[in-house]
């Protein structure tokens, strides 16, 4: 895949009299925003929201993998509360840039919703996030399915989603209010992996029989829920949060969690992590893995789909469960895919092989 030029961008803020992105819901944008900008404004909108799906799908296309089909990657990165505009630029294009450099050929596209206010609030309820949580429905998960389903245009490209922090609840709510449009609920749209990273959701919710979560998990291949015990903005004494159940970003899944669901525990390995030598944007314990080279390796395994999730070389088992630990990509795995020539075949047909 060459070098990513630009980083791409749903934007759903409203804009002020001076021709300003503001705190506040508006008309949805999609942004071109080039590489390295550190902020982004309506001059950065393509006009035509199909040319903009077209630059995404050109930006994610690679070679057709033989095995499945697919011809790229999608991943729709959902950001927390109170994010601004630098925040979202500079961990759109970390993401783009430490997932292409452990091996990852996809693009990385975000999500913006007005967060930096109290667009959303941090209730257990949280009944505004309907609205959030249907914008994103109709902006981003819409566009995409009909990216697969386009039949002139066929493009066999996986969608995946990353929520961070509270972006973990819109992206579970969307599925939701996916269920009551009819068009979508009829068509046989799936995504391929969710990713959620210092989830603020209770880890309850993420049970087996959950009814919130049903949606989800009918509808995505894979849950992966990375959690942190060390992650400070999550814990019940958070004034903020008003003492809320334990989240699933700070102690894990529940005991009784989805089958379609992994649960990757990265306490021990962020002990090993000094905030004077890592690259990361907000508070530290609640937003390391943007940035750092381990976790993207295993996110980007994790997206790619080749390798079981309990067989990760950036994992280990212990008794709790799987534990993020730093590793690097199989040495022989560029070949694994090879198709042995045509004598070879014919002999492992005659032996009986495949």
């Amino acid at each position: 895949m060459a070098t990513q030029r630009s980083n791409f961008i749903i934007c759903t803020r409203d804009v002020d009299s001076r021709g300003r992105f503001v705190a506040e819901p508006g008309d949805t944008r999609f942004l071109r925003v080039p590489k390295g900008a550190r902020s982004y404004d309506p001059s950065h909108e393509m006009r035509s929201r199909e040319r903009w799906r077209l630059a995404v799908r050109a930006a994610a296309d690679g070679v057709e993998d033989e095995i499945t089909g697919t011809t790229g990657d999608v991943l729709v990165f959902v950001h927390g509360y109170n994010n601004d505009m630098n925040a979202i630029t500079w961990r759109t294009e970390a993401l783009q840039t430490t997932l292409q450099a452990q091996g990852w050929r996809g693009v990385v596209i975000a999500f913006d919703w007005p967060s930096d206010n109290q667009t959303l609030n941090y209730l257990e309820d949280r009944s505004d996030a309907a609205e959030v949580a249907n914008r994103m429905v109709g902006d981003a998960i819409e566009l995409l399915v009909e990216a697969q389903d386009d039949t002139e245009n066929p493009c066999k490209i996986n969608i995946h989603l990353l929520g961070h922090s509270t972006g973990a609840y819109v992206i579970m709510e969307a599925f939701n209010q996916a269920q009551k449009r009819g068009d979508l609920y009829r068509s046989h749209w799936r995504v391929a992996q969710v990713a959620m990273i210092g989830a603020d959701i209770a880890s309850s919710s993420l049970r087996t029989d959950s009814e919130w979560a049903s949606a989800m998990f009918s509808r995505s291949v894979r849950l992966t829920n990375y959690s942190n015990r060390y992650d400070k903005v999550l814990g019940v004494s958070n004034a903020k949060r008003l003492g809320t159940s334990p989240r699933a970003g700070r102690v894990g899944l529940p005991g009784d969690a989805h089958p379609k669901a992994v649960n990757v525990d990265c306490s021990a390995y962020f002990t090993t992590k000094d905030p004077r030598h890592s690259t990361f944007d907000g508070t530290f314990n609640h937003s390391w893995h943007i940035g750092d080279p381990i976790f993207a390796l295993d996110l980007a395994l994790t997206l790619e789909g080749d390798i079981d999730r309990q067989a990760l070389p950036t994992r280990e088992r212990s008794a709790d469960g799987l534990v993020l630990k730093a590793g690097q990509r199989p040495d022989f795995q560029a070949g694994w895919d090879a198709v042995s020539p045509r004598r070879a075949r014919s002999v492992l047909s005659a032996a009986g092989g495949d």
